[in-house]
């Protein structure tokens, strides 16, 4: 069997593949945030699998964002180049939120006592100015251990370009202090720009001993049910796999782990639909996340923020990751009256423990859940096919906390909350697609999450979309998703040259060092050579520009004819980004190398069609809230029995034991032979 698990922040998910029946077994229990691995272990018996039949196990986890972001990591030290120590504090000047007089800076993860300075100095061309003082760096390394570090991270000024210095550094550090984890930041990153390096550093510095222990206890778990020969990976964020001891090393790579899978199976669907032009829809218990699938590519960028907001700029981390922008608007979102009177929804969520009011485990604030179960899109008594039976009196309750300061109705509040938090998401589709050049009326939406088939037709329509789709277990996507990736190795490396005639013969072997280090990455995990693939990467920009513009290069050999078309496909990305193009000169930044070491995926199963009328579906009705097309009586329908060829008009419900489908008034379902659910929206002329 091939077994992926995702640990989100409601649930934990399991999707396993028999590679000898082709059958998909699933399973979905509530996150055990004080021991993350229980909650892993606890899905395998809903799931009916034997630990001794699974071949591969992939995983998907939490762990190093919630670390971050609660800062439960370790007590980090950080060693630097002379005259340096403060890069990490002084960071960049450039903020999201420029007319913010009460801005602050975000607070560094090592405080300035644990920043110590070596003696050292490389140039900008990776030539040694200065020595390393190897002995300093001894007394560096003893002097953090001392003030109580429990990690420490490496960053010296040009190490991207020659980390000669940094890796010596690093083998002292080791040397002095064997049992302390030590992250030099050419491992991670050979990019420049050396805040974000210094940051990247530290950060996975500061997770490492938590990740270690996290996936050695995970692996000794499996281990003692029986998958003692299994193979293990773990998702990484740039949308690929890695093992375990690859992650141990560098666990800011897993960042985002969970919600690239999903893209990955998004992409997956897409092919399989013929739908290449995608927007990927998320919403799970806390928040709500998107990416723009265009061609049936993900983009992948190395400037990923922890903790960004609309006000503060948050922490570089210099990793290849998934473009995904997310919000806090999931099923837990809480929603509350501020001080202003305003109603809001979000950030904050109820989590896994006590989770929503309805759910029955302590939870009084009002949540989104809440919201839907009194507007009738949620069977209270099928809520994981029966085995959480809802409390609709709690949800109307707390719902009430909202009603009362308001002078409205429960159902009226609930209404309210369900509009602000669709309206939230529908920003976040906005940014993805309307600010950034992309019409998302040319765009299908695959909506997933245990919330995503609930509120999707209703984004659509605000988007003018007119197809979504709803894939085969939604609540269990990005676990699906998983069962997709490929082993995946990518390395970044700046250049910094004038793309011109002259350095094609530079490029081109710094090009073949690079494919080569990635694809040797890959093939450590077990991947045969002969399946191992690459894609190529410039990053261009005009001459004095600060942005770039990622290119892919073309295939075969990187010369003087396929450094002009690299160039003139710069030049219309960049009209295409920006609106305009310039008769400049052009620079290469960086060069990008992706491996990719194909797994044998599961192939989708082609079922029977049927007759058109859905009735041998259908297993009652009841009142639902359509907001301002009004409460109605719609048809219930229960997914499992629909099947290819069925057509349900709306409105009417969908429901499976992780999700319900709401279609409103006007939207046409159509049962895939596959068995997505493809959704027509009669979206509004305008």
């Amino acid at each position: 069997m091939r077994v992926a698990s995702d640990i989100g922040g409601t649930f934990t998910d399991l999707v396993a593949f028999d590679e000898d029946t082709g059958e998909l077994s699933l399973a979905k229990v509530p996150t055990t945030p004080d021991d993350l691995t229980r909650g892993v272990l606890e899905t395998l018996d809903p799931a009916r699998i034997e630990a001794a039949r699974i071949r591969a196990f992939i995983h998907g986890t939490t762990l190093i964002i919630n670390a971050l972001t609660e800062r439960k990591g370790a007590r980090t030290g950080l060693l630097t180049t002379r005259g340096f120590r403060d890069v990490l504090e002084i960071g960049r000047a450039n903020r999201p939120d420029i007319y913010n007089f009460s801005f602050r800076k975000p607070e560094p993860f090592v405080p300035r006592d644990l920043r110590l300075e070596v003696t050292e100095r490389m140039d900008h061309k990776g030539e040694a100015l200065t020595p390393l003082d190897e002995d300093g760096v001894r007394r560096s390394v003893r002097a953090l251990l001392d003030r109580g570090a429990r990690a420490i991270a490496i960053c010296f000024l040009h190490a991207y370009r020659n980390p000669a210095h940094e890796r010596r550094a690093a083998e002292i550090a080791r040397a002095e202090a064997p049992s302390t984890p030590v992250s030099a930041s050419s491992e991670i990153t050979r990019e420049w720009r050396e805040y974000e390096r210094t940051s990247t550093a530290v950060l996975n510095a500061y997770v490492q001993p938590l990740a270690a222990a996290y996936l050695s206890g995970l692996e000794s778990s499996l281990t003692g049910l029986g998958a003692a020969g299994t193979s293990l990976h773990v998702m990484q964020s740039s949308g690929g796999i890695t093992t375990f001891p690859d992650a141990r090393a560098a666990p800011i790579r897993l960042v985002e782990s969970g919600p690239a899978g999903s893209v990955l199976g998004a992409i997956a669907l897409g092919q399989l639909l013929g739908e290449h032009d995608i927007i990927s829809l998320d919403i799970g218990g806390t928040t709500a996340k998107c990416a723009v699938l265009q061609g049936g590519e993900a983009r992948v960028t190395t400037e990923y923020k922890v903790e960004w907001t609309p006000t503060s700029p948050g922490y570089p981390v210099m990793i290849p990751v998934v473009d995904i922008a997310e919000i806090g608007a999931g099923g837990g979102s809480i929603a509350r009256i501020d001080d202003a009177g305003r109603l809001e929804v979000g950030p904050r969520s109820a989590g896994a423990v006590p989770g929503p009011a309805c759910y029955g485990r302590g939870g009084a604030e009002p949540t989104t859940t809440d919201a839907n179960l009194l507007c009738g899109r949620i069977n209270p008594a099928y809520f994981l096919g029966g085995r959480i039976p809802l409390d609709v009196q709690a949800a109307r309750r707390a719902i009430r906390r909202i009603a009362a300061p308001c002078g409205v109705t429960e159902p009226e509040a609930a209404r309210g909350i369900l509009r602000l938090a669709n309206a939230i998401t529908e920003s976040l589709l906005r940014r993805m697609t309307l600010r950034r050049g992309h019409d998302p009326r040319e765009f299908a939406l695959i909506a997933f999450g245990g919330g995503g088939s609930m509120h999707a037709s209703a984004l659509a329509r605000g988007l003018r979309i007119r197809r979504v789709v709803i894939p085969v277990a939604p609540a269990h996507f990005s676990a699906w998703g998983m069962l997709m990736a490929d082993m995946r190795a990518d390395i970044v490396r700046t250049a910094m040259v004038r793309a011109q005639p002259s350095q094609t013969t530079a490029l081109a072997a710094l090009l073949r060092e690079i494919e080569h280090e990635s694809s040797a990455r890959v093939c450590r995990g077990g991947i045969d050579p002969a399946r191992v693939s690459t894609r190529r990467f410039a990053e261009l920009r005009y001459a004095g520009q600060e942005h770039t513009v990622k290119v892919p290069l073309p295939a075969g050999a990187l010369d003087g004819s396929a450094l002009e078309e690299t160039i003139e496909r710069f030049h219309a990305l960049h009209e295409q980004h920006y609106t305009f193009r310039l008769d400049a000169a052009v620079e290469i930044v960086s060069l990008h190398v992706a491996a990719l070491g194909a797994v044998d995926r599961p192939r989708a199963a082609r079922l029977e069609r049927s007759p058109p009328d859905p009735e041998p579906a259908r297993k009652g009705a009841r009142a639902v809230d359509f907001d301002e097309l009004g409460i109605l009586q719609s048809p219930l329908y229960e997914r499992a029995r629909l099947r290819p060829g069925m057509h349900v008009d709306g409105p009417a419900v969908v429901e499976e034991p992780a999700a319900s489908t709401v279609l409103f008034p006007g939207d046409r379902l159509t049962v895939h032979e596959q068995g997505s659910l493809l959704i027509d929206i009669d979206a509004p002329a305008g």
